[in-house]
C-alpha cells in the first residue's frame, strides 16, 4: 500500500487509442528480450558513429541496458513499469515514479515505426491525467539533445536547469 500523499498511478489511454489495439499492462520477467531491443533501437543511433561491428554495439548497449536497470532499481525503488502494447504485442514501455506531490516520467520509450505518430504525446496526456487528479507534478529528465525535448515543451513542461548534457524540467500541479 502506497503512504498518503503517494499518487497511485492508474494511467488511462484515450478510447482512440484503445480503439487502435494500443494498451498499457505491467512489465513482466519475460520481456527483458524486448527491454534490450527497445534499448538498442533507442540508444544504437548515438553509438553508430563508432564504427563499431553490429556484434560490439550490441554487446556495448546489453551492458549500458543492464547498468540503466540496476540504476532504476536503485534510485527509483517500486517505480511503475509499464509496457505499452499494439495488439498485445511489446511497442515500447512507460516507467513512473510517483512521491510525495510528484509523479517523475522516469522513461518513456517507443520503437522507432512508433515514433512521432501521436503515441507519446498520448502517454504524456495520460500521466498529466494522473497528475491533475493526485494533485501532483510532474519531473523528467530529457537529453538537451534528444528530439522528445520539443514534445515535452509543447506539453506544457517548462526547464528547470541542466548539466549541459540533460535538461530538468517540470509541469507544475
Amino acid at each position: 500500500m502506497l503512504p498518503l500523499n503517494i499518487p497511485f498511478i492508474d494511467l488511462a489511454l484515450p478510447q482512440s487509442w484503445q480503439e487502435c489495439g494500443i494498451a498499457l499492462r505491467p512489465r513482466r520477467d519475460e520481456d527483458e528480450m524486448f527491454m534490450r531491443e527497445l534499448f538498442f533501437s533507442v540508444r544504437a543511433p548515438e553509438f553508430a558513429v563508432m564504427g563499431w561491428s553490429e556484434s560490439a554495439l550490441r554487446d556495448f548497449l546489453a551492458g549500458q541496458s543492464r547498468m540503466q536497470n540496476r540504476h532504476y532499481a536503485n534510485v527509483y525503488p517500486n517505480a511503475v513499469n509499464l509496457v505499452v502494447t499494439r495488439q498485445g504485442t511489446a511497442i515500447g514501455r512507460v516507467i513512473l515514479y510517483p512521491s510525495p506531490g510528484d509523479i517523475r516520467v522516469v522513461d518513456i520509450a517507443l520503437l522507432p515505426q512508433c515514433r512521432g505518430s501521436g503515441l507519446g504525446s498520448a502517454l504524456l496526456d495520460a500521466v498529466k491525467q494522473q497528475a491533475k487528479a493526485s494533485r501532483t507534478s510532474i519531473s523528467l529528465s530529457v537529453d538537451l539533445n534528444n528530439p522528445a525535448r520539443r514534445l515535452y515543451l509543447r506539453q506544457g513542461f517548462v526547464p528547470v536547469g541542466d548539466n549541459g548534457i540533460a535538461q530538468e524540467m517540470r509541469l507544475p500541479a
